[in-house]
């Protein structure tokens, strides 16, 4: 098939779980012999090499930089108050995405029209009569701001948490059954969207994978790292490790003191910079996060808010490292809770699990194998991704 797929993100480096969805994802469709155009935004941070390793892979790749600024996201905002559509869906409303998208329709016929994540959908819809359209959800988003909103203690943050997601959830359920077929990565996510229980919808579950033989465990020598990696300026990464440093880590760095809280990824919140907390190291952004991951003790999840399925946890596994992860966090993903990671959901058990596992070599070593096992098994994408012949055909 001629497939047009339309994504917000260049899809590598695989530094993000978005980006690691659709480049396997794309990887699947194109190396299943279908022809595949990668219509995309860039942001001034993307390398032109990794443009050219997608063009090794699609027929075509288009690219549109994505242009934010304060000034625009405080218009979409105001629009957005007047508005049906979500603040988080018409800020990345683009006149020059548009009109690329019209001129490769007009040169050239598809098949079908795939939508990564629903930021892309308004581009599709009621764009392409008589074709095939596929939206792949990577979550349910209004969730996200909906689980924002229980921890928010500013009354005016909170409300417009609270009328996003309400707005969200609308607009999700009434995109859900414009499009031909919904692919979800959880059936949590597809229960919480009622649309699909209309009759109406047709979808399907393919959960997340990532490609366990190009991460191996990684060798570690007297870890002393109880390690966090992603992106900080994500709401739901920013409220969780916030909480988890000024409530949980305290009690772990008084029980384990050799122990270093790390923190790696953009954006770490204003408030863990100033405080001076004890052993936290911020590393920022790593390109290369061998050293780090050598001296992992174990690593983290504290999320109480968010969507979808945590990739972080599966490049855990894949690194063979143990985890200690909320309920929330783990939330979409087949575990074994107290065999491939541990579960904790309140401040004194996430401590106590963390405690444990710097403490008991033996408890870190049997985390550590059953997790690189899980991954293996379950979320390689070359056994996971067949599940999209079924989608194309």
């Amino acid at each position: 098939m001629k497939i047009l797929f339309i994504s917000q993100l260049l899809p590598l480096p695989l530094d993000a779980g978005p980006k690691i969805r659709a480049y396997y994802v794309l990887r699947y469709l194109a190396e299943a012999g279908h022809d595949v155009t990668l219509l995309c935004f860039t942001r001034p941070s993307d390398r032109a090499k990794d443009v050219e390793d997608l063009r090794k892979i699609c027929k075509a790749v288009e690219i549109i930089p994505l242009i934010r600024s304060r000034v625009k996201d405080v218009a979409d905002g105001l629009h957005s108050l007047f508005s049906e559509t979500p603040f988080l869906v018409l800020r990345d409303q683009c006149a020059v995405m548009k009109q690329k998208l019209h001129q490769l329709t007009k040169s050239k016929s598809f098949d079908a029209v795939h939508s990564d994540q629903l930021w892309m959908s308004p581009y599709v819809m009621g764009a392409f009569e008589g074709i095939r359209t596929i939206l792949d959800q990577h979550n349910a988003v209004f969730m996200v701001p909906q689980r924002l909103a229980e921890y928010e203690s500013n009354w005016l943050k909170k409300a417009f948490l609270q009328n996003e997601a309400s707005k969200l959830l609308a607009f999700e359920q009434a995109t859900c059954r414009a499009f031909s077929h919904v692919v979800w990565v959880s059936e949590e996510d597809r229960k919480a969207v009622s649309s699909v229980d209309d009759g109406k919808t047709v979808s399907s579950i393919i959960p997340i994978a990532t490609d366990p033989s190009t991460y191996p465990p990684v060798k570690r020598s007297s870890p002393f790292r109880v390690t966090f990696v992603g992106g900080m300026h994500w709401p739901p990464n920013a409220e969780g490790i916030s909480w988890f440093s000024q409530v949980v880590w305290p009690q772990v760095a008084r029980a384990v003191p050799f122990s270093v809280l790390t923190l790696i990824g953009k954006g770490a919140p204003k408030k863990l910079r100033t405080d001076n907390l004890a052993q936290i190291e911020i590393a920022g952004y790593v390109g290369d996060l061998t050293k780090y991951l050598s001296e992992t003790a174990v690593f983290i999840v504290p999320l109480r808010s968010g969507a979808g399925m945590r990739v972080k946890i599966l490049d855990a596994w894949s690194w063979g490292l143990p985890i200690v992860s909320t309920s929330l966090g783990a939330e979409g993903i087949n575990i074994s809770a107290g065999e491939d990671l541990l579960i904790a959901d309140d401040a004194p058990s996430f401590a106590d699990a963390l405690v444990r596992i710097l403490r008991d070599p033996i408890l870190a070593s049997k985390l550590s194998e059953c997790g690189r096992a899980t991954v293996e098994e379950l979320y390689d994408w070359k056994k996971v991704y067949p599940a999209w012949d079924q989608i194309y055909r």
